[in-house]
C-alpha cells in the first residue's frame, strides 16, 4: 500500500468538537478538563495505527542522534499524544491572556522589536515545532504589525476561527492556500511592502504537487522540504526569520515558553544559474534549526507522519482519518 501524503490524513475533530472544548475549559480549568479528556487521548493513541508508528519513528530517530540507546516504549509514544493534546490548552491559555509575562523568554527579542519599529515587513518561517499559535498571541502585546498566517487545512482554519472568537481584536488574517502560485505571490509582497508580516511553515510538502522538494538532512536522515516557502521569501524580497515557540521548564519545575526569533537574511536572491545550489544551501540551513530544536524539544514535534518518506510516491488519492 502506498504512504499516505500528509494533507490526506484528516485530523481528528471538527468545529462542535472543538467549542465543546473551549466551553468545557472555561468550566472545569486545565486539570479538570483533562481528568475527562485522558481516556479520548488514550482511545485516539489506540486506534490511530499511523500516527503512532509515526511517533515510534521520529523518538527512535531523536534518541539515535541523541546517543541514547534506550528502546522507545508504549508510554513514550503516549507521552508523545498528550503533549499534542495539552499544546490545544496552551493555545486556548494564549489567547484568553492566562500566559503572564514572567512565563515567557524572548531570544533575540531586540531583533522583533527592530522590525516592528521600521515600516518593513518579513517573512517568519516557523513548523510544527512547539507550538506557533501561542507565539503569534504572545506577539500581539508587543507589535502592532497585522500578521498573515497562511494555513493549508480545513482544521487549522477552523481551530484558529474558534480562538479569534475568543479575542477578536488580533490583528491576524488566515489565509487558506492549497498552491503559491503567482497571484499568491503578488497579494502577499503587496502586504509586505505595506509592513506587514506573513507566517508560513517549512517543514510541510505541497499539498498538490508532488516531487517539488529538496531532501535535505533532518535528524541525519534525508528528508523532503517543500521548496514553495522558501521561494515565496525570495520573491517577497524581504528580510526573512527563522521562528520557534517552545514549552519549557526551570530547574524548579516552572513551565515558561521561549519565543526564539532568529533572523536568517535581509532578503534571499536566488541567482539563475546556482538556483537549485544556492536553493538547497537556504532548505538545508532551516532544516539544521529545526534539527537542532527538534532533538532538544522531541515530545513537542507534532508531525504525526513519516516525515522522512520519498514524496513522489506518497498517495494523494484518498482522505481517510489517521
Amino acid at each position: 500500500m502506498a504512504a499516505k501524503h500528509w494533507s490526506k490524513m484528516q485530523e481528528r475533530g471538527n468545529r462542535l468538537g472543538m467549542q465543546i472544548l473551549l466551553f468545557s475549559y472555561r468550566i472545569l480549568g486545565r486539570k479538570g478538563l483533562w481528568i475527562i479528556l485522558f481516556p479520548v487521548v488514550f482511545y485516539l493513541f489506540l486506534t490511530g495505527k499511523t500516527a503512532r508508528r509515526a511517533s515510534y519513528a521520529f523518538l527512535t530517530q531523536v534518541r539515535k542522534v541523541n546517543g541514547n540507546d534506550k528502546v522507545v516504549t508504549w508510554r513514550d509514544s503516549f507521552r508523545h499524544f498528550r503533549c499534542f493534546a495539552d499544546s490545544a490548552f496552551d493555545k486556548i491559555d494564549a489567547w484568553l491572556a492566562r500566559i503572564p509575562q514572567s512565563n515567557i523568554s524572548y531570544t533575540n527579542e531586540a531583533l522583533f522589536i527592530e522590525l516592528d519599529e521600521h515600516a518593513q515587513g518579513a517573512i517568519f518561517i516557523g513548523s510544527h515545532l512547539g507550538n506557533l499559535e501561542v507565539c503569534r498571541a504572545l506577539s500581539q502585546h508587543r507589535s502592532s504589525k497585522v500578521i498573515n498566517v497562511l494555513v493549508f487545512t480545513h482544521h487549522a482554519v477552523e481551530f484558529n476561527k474558534l480562538l479569534k472568537s475568543i479575542n477578536p481584536d488580533v490583528a491576524i488574517n488566515l489565509i487558506q492556500v492549497t498552491d503559491l502560485g503567482p497571484d499568491m505571490a503578488i497579494m502577499l509582497k503587496d502586504k509586505v511592502e505595506q509592513g506587514e508580516i506573513v507566517v508560513i511553515v517549512g517543514d510541510r510538502t505541497s499539498t498538490t504537487t508532488a516531487g517539488r522538494v529538496i531532501e535535505a538532512d533532518f535528524l541525519e536522515k534525508p528528508a523532503p522540504f517543500s521548496q514553495g516557502p522558501f521561494i515565496l521569501a525570495a520573491l517577497l524580497d524581504c528580510p526573512v526569520f527563522h521562528l520557534f515557540c517552545l514549552k519549557d521548564k526551570t530547574a524548579d519545575g516552572k513551565v515558561f515558553y521561549r519565543v526564539i526569533f532568529e533572523k536568517y537574511a535581509d532578503k534571499l536572491v536566488l541567482p539563475r544559474k546556482t538556483r537549485q545550489q544556492t536553493l538547497h544551501k537556504i532548505v538545508s540551513d532551516y532544516a539544521q534549526r529545526l534539527s537542532y530544536y527538534a532533538a532538544a524539544y522531541p515530545y513537542q514535534w507534532f508531525n504525526f507522519y513519516d516525515f522522512w518518506q520519498n514524496d513522489e510516491h506518497v498517495s494523494r488519492d484518498q482522505n481517510k482519518e489517521i
